[in-house]
């Protein structure tokens, strides 16, 4: 039994974590109330043999998206802004984290006030946004707004808010935000710049592909009397080289595993290392179910005389299916248990592998604990069902005689589990060493 629940534990608790790895990377972006609706726009430009897939888009094509896309509700830009030399004291300290914003920023994006106005805090000159790690760093409070910062020994910036810090769970990652009318080019009607990440809000009903679909017409006719005027060519010209400038729709939940462009803000994940770590948890998860049940087979012989003597005195079998079922939600039950705290002592190790900030916390969660619950019912149902069949099924006259020891050696399922189990291990063993060598 030992065994049995310290196989089964281990191979929950390394699901357990990896569910929560899987978990986190597919939560990206999913704090913001309107996620379903915001897109973030690309380019994507070929000209001259040169080839350029953009998270950046022209400073003006959100406005001008907003003018004529009936289904867009609103439109906001975020550009990297120089690093900050903040004065603190006697000190300039530099923080790397600075962008410029629009002030529609707050009715795009989900980032809870402090202190402040969302609808003010970026509409004057010289006025910041900071998180409250910030303030906290440098005032010790969060009660800032109306308070100035020196930058770079030249600017007092005012705060105009102080905003919750953004989850990490988030595709960027800013601790100031200054006004979008601070950077020079954000009024260029230039259609042949792309500096500027920009993200829409769709209106409730509003169909993405119907927009994506406008967006290159949309382009043509704004690109086209630049290309003329700059380049001294036709757009028709343009296209016949092979040359084009194109736009696309990102959905902002999807950025982080299927977005990997040029001028992203942060290194993002990637969708097929999901699929391949839940593949291996599914596999890990299958392995310690054949171990149990081959343990709880592997016992039957000294389980037969009891099975003997139950049906003797009148026993079902649906009776002794129901009782070998429950001892398996036991152990089940015990093991879940036992991952559950190894996984709790693991995860800083977790973390640190992983490169997550996953807290232990969400092992608690109502959602969480009701999944657990779910998957203890699922591996003790799975895991239990084949030993109480076969247990059920000896015949006493047979037991008691001595006939099962050669029956059962000759079981062919339980010899199919076997090779299963150690066809997956050492697969996962296999793969192990050769990805780690490869790494190295």
């Amino acid at each position: 039994t030992f065994i049995n629940i310290i196989g089964l534990a281990v191979g929950l608790a390394t699901c357990l974590l990896i569910f929560l790895y899987v978990t986190d990377e597919l939560s990206y972006d999913k704090y913001n109330a309107n996620a379903d609706r915001i897109y973030r726009v690309n380019n994507e430009i070929k000209f001259n043999g040169n080839y350029i897939d953009l998270a950046q888009v022209p400073a003006v094509m959100g406005g001008a998206m907003l003018r004529e896309m009936p289904q867009v509700e609103q439109y906001t830009r975020i550009s990297r802004h120089e690093s900050f030399l903040v004065k603190k004291g006697s000190d300039n300290i530099q923080e790397q984290r600075v962008a410029y914003a629009d002030s529609t920023l707050f009715d795009v994006f989900t980032l809870p006030l402090i202190a402040g106005n969302a609808r003010t805090a970026l509409k004057d000159y010289h006025a910041l946004v900071i998180t409250e790690t910030i303030a906290k760093k440098y005032f010790n409070s969060t009660d800032v707004v109306g308070k100035t910062m020196l930058m770079n020994d030249s600017v007092n910036y005012n705060i105009s808010a102080v905003i919750k810090d953004i989850p990490t769970q988030s595709h960027f990652h800013f601790d100031f935000f200054v006004p979008m009318m601070e950077n020079g080019g954000s009024t260029e009607d230039n259609w042949l710049s792309e500096n500027y990440n920009t993200y829409i809000l769709l209106k409730k009903n509003a169909d993405a592909r119907q927009v994506e679909a406008q967006l290159n017409p949309f382009m043509d006719r704004h690109v086209a009397p630049q290309l003329q005027g700059v380049l001294n060519v036709s757009l028709a010209d343009f296209k016949k080289g092979g040359d084009y400038i194109r736009a696309s729709l990102t959905p902002l939940t999807a950025i982080h595993l299927h977005s990997n462009k040029q001028d992203e803000f942060e290194g993002n994940g990637n969708a097929d290392y999901v699929y391949i770590f839940s593949g291996i948890a599914l596999m890990i998860l299958l392995i310690a179910c054949v171990n149990f049940m081959n343990l709880s087979t592997a016992r039957s012989s000294n389980r037969a005389k009891e099975v003997g003597v139950r049906k003797a005195l009148g026993s079902l079998k649906a009776n002794l299916i129901q009782q070998f079922l429950a001892e398996s939600f036991l152990i089940s039950f015990i093991a879940l248990m036992l991952a559950i705290l190894m996984a709790w002592v693991l995860l800083p190790y977790f973390n640190q592998l992983a490169g997550k900030e996953i807290i232990a916390a969400t092992l608690l969660q109502p959602t969480m604990l009701l999944s657990l619950i779910g998957l203890m019912l699922v591996v003790g149902l799975l895991a239990g069902s084949y030993p109480a069949f076969f247990l059920s099924s000896f015949q006493p006259i047979d037991v008691l005689k001595g006939k099962l020891a050669t029956g059962f050696q000759r079981s062919w399922l339980r010899n199919s589990l076997v090779v299963f189990q150690f066809v997956i291990s050492i697969a996962l063993i296999f793969g192990t060493i050769v990805i780690y060598n490869q790494l190295n």
